[in-house]
C-alpha cells in the first residue's frame, strides 16, 4: 500500500485544488449576478416601454374625446351611424414604427346592471328596482338563459347592489355568501365593472360568457336608454326585452334593418315602424329608447416594439365637452 505523499508537491496540489474551487465559486456567483442584472435591465426596459405606451394611449383618449365632442356639438338631437364612425379605427403614428389605434362605439346600447336598483333617500343608498329585474330576466330569456337561472341571477344581482340586507326571493345577501367555501360579502354599491356579475348567486362561466356582450355597468342607478339609430340589427334583443310577450326579436331586427341612412327622427317613429310593418309592439317602449347617445365605449390598442397594451374606457357625454368616466387596462372582462 502506497503512503500519502508529503512535502512541497503535495502542498502545491492542495493549493491548486483550493484555487480551482474558489474560481468555480466566483464563476457561479458572477453568473448569478449577471443574470440578475440582465433581468433587472429587462424589467426596467419593460417598465419604461409600458409607461411610454400608456402615455400614447392617453393621447389617443384625448383625440377620441375631441371627436365625440365635435360630433355631438354638431347635433345633439340625433346620433346615427351616418359617416361610419362606429368602430372605425383611427390611428396615432408613433416614433420608431409603433402605432396606436382607437375605436369608438355607442356605449349605452346594453343592459345597465346598475339599473337593477334605484337611488335611495340617503346619499349612496340604493333600493331594488323591480321593473329593472323584470327587463333583465326578459333579456336573459331572449338569449336562451334558462328561466329559473335568469330569475335567480336577476334577484341576486339586485341584492348585490342594493344597500339593505333584505334578501329577495331567489336572491342572495351576505348570509348566503358567508357560508361558501371562500366566504365574501355583497358590494352594497353600484357595480364598477360587469365582471362583478360573476360573483353573484346563480352565475356560471357559461351563462356569463353568453350574457357579457349584452350588459354594461354605467355609473348611474338607472336603466340605459337604447339608441335605435346606432343599434346593430344583431342587437335586436335589447329592444325586444322592453316589450313583454308582444315584440319578437325578428320584428325588432326588421325595424332596425329598415332604418333610414340618417336614422329615425325620434323613438316614436321607430316604434310606429314596428307596429305598421309587423303588427307587433307599440310606442310603450319609447320611454326606454331614444335617438341620441350620452355614453360611448373606447378601445385603444398600442404597439411599440415588444410592448403591447390594450385599454377599454367609458366616455361620458352627458355634458360637453365629453370626459372619461372609467378606464381599464387589459382585455375587456
Amino acid at each position: 500500500m502506497r503512503r500519502p505523499e508529503h512535502g512541497p508537491n503535495a502542498e502545491r496540489g492542495a493549493a491548486l485544488l483550493t484555487v480551482l474551487m474558489l474560481v468555480a465559486i466566483i464563476a457561479v456567483l458572477a453568473g448569478g449576478a449577471l443574470e440578475r442584472l440582465r433581468i433587472t435591465t429587462r424589467l426596467a426596459g419593460n417598465a419604461i416601454g409600458g409607461e411610454q405606451a400608456r402615455a400614447y394611449a392617453y393621447a389617443a383618449e384625448a383625440l377620441a374625446l375631441s371627436r365625440v365632442t365635435d360630433q355631438l356639438a354638431r347635433d345633439r338631437t340625433r346620433v346615427s351611424l351616418a359617416g361610419g364612425w362606429s368602430g372605425r379605427p383611427f390611428g396615432l403614428p408613433l416614433p420608431g414604427g409603433g402605432y396606436a389605434v382607437a375605436r369608438v362605439t355607442d356605449g349605452g346600447n346594453c343592459f345597465n346592471l346598475n339599473g337593477l336598483v334605484l337611488p335611495g333617500n340617503q346619499p349612496g343608498s340604493y333600493s331594488s328596482n323591480g321593473a329593472g329585474r323584470v327587463v333583465f330576466v326578459r333579456l336573459m330569456r331572449l338569449i336562451d338563459v334558462p328561466v329559473q337561472a335568469a330569475e335567480t341571477i336577476a334577484a341576486s344581482a339586485s341584492d348585490w347592489i342594493d344597500t339593505d340586507q333584505d334578501q329577495q326571493p331567489a336572491g342572495g345577501e351576505d348570509e348566503l355568501y358567508r357560508g361558501r367555501e371562500v366566504p365574501y360579502r355583497t358590494a352594497n354599491t353600484l357595480m364598477s365593472d360587469p365582471s362583478e356579475l360573476r360573483a353573484v348567486n346563480g352565475m356560471t362561466p357559461e351563462i356569463y360568457a353568453r350574457l357579457r356582450p349584452w350588459v354594461c355597468a354605467l355609473p348611474k342607478a338607472e336603466m340605459s336608454t337604447i339608441n335605435v339609430n346606432t343599434l346593430a340589427p344583431e342587437q335586436a334583443p335589447l329592444v325586444a326585452m322592453l316589450m313583454p310577450e308582444t315584440l319578437t326579436v325578428q320584428a325588432a331586427r326588421g325595424a332596425l334593418l329598415r332604418r333610414p341612412p340618417q336614422g329615425y327622427k325620434d323613438a316614436a317613429t321607430f316604434w310606429n315602424q314596428i307596429t305598421l310593418a309587423d303588427g307587433a309592439g307599440s310606442d310603450q317602449g319609447s320611454g326606454q329608447t331614444g335617438v341620441t347617445s350620452t355614453w360611448f365605449a373606447l378601445r385603444v390598442d398600442v404597439t411599440m416594439g415588444d410592448t403591447v397594451i390594450e385599454e377599454h374606457a367609458l366616455i361620458d357625454a352627458n355634458r360637453l365637452p365629453a370626459r372619461l368616466a372609467a378606464r381599464q387596462w387589459g382585455e375587456d372582462s
